[in-house]
């Protein structure tokens, strides 16, 4: 049986005992605390990570860059490309991350460190 407004007062469920007050004329619903913004986290964790990529790429880069050259001898010579191709693979993300860290860390407009994914942390 669906509750009608007139089972409901029937049932001793008035609504007249219900106290409402009314709102300031100048409240709006809104307060100040909301629109705070908290201190940005750091991702720490990410930034690591970050600095290990840009560090491993560039040591597989330049590595690749040496084979390559033929500086650094190398019984197959062909086999140096997919040490650049994968440098640069593992360079990119690390760079893209730390160059956002380093943005935020100097406050520059546009740049937080919520744009740094934290890895569920």
């Amino acid at each position: 049986m669906k509750a009608t407004r007139s089972n409901m007062l029937g049932a001793g469920m008035s609504n007249n005992k219900v106290k409402y007050s009314r709102l300031a004329a100048d409240d709006d619903g809104y307060i100040d605390l909301q629109f705070k913004k908290s201190p940005p986290k750091v991702p720490y964790k990410a930034i690591a990570l970050a600095i290990f990529l840009f560090l491993v790429g560039s040591l597989l880069i330049i590595f690749g860059a040496l084979f390559l050259a033929g500086t650094i001898k190398v019984e197959h010579p062909d086999r140096t490309i997919p040490v650049i191709i994968i440098g640069l693979l593992v360079f990119l993300p690390g760079f893209y991350h730390l160059r956002i860290a380093y943005y935020a860390a100097k406050g520059y407009r546009g740049y937080s460190y919520d744009d740094i994914p934290d890895f569920g942390d």
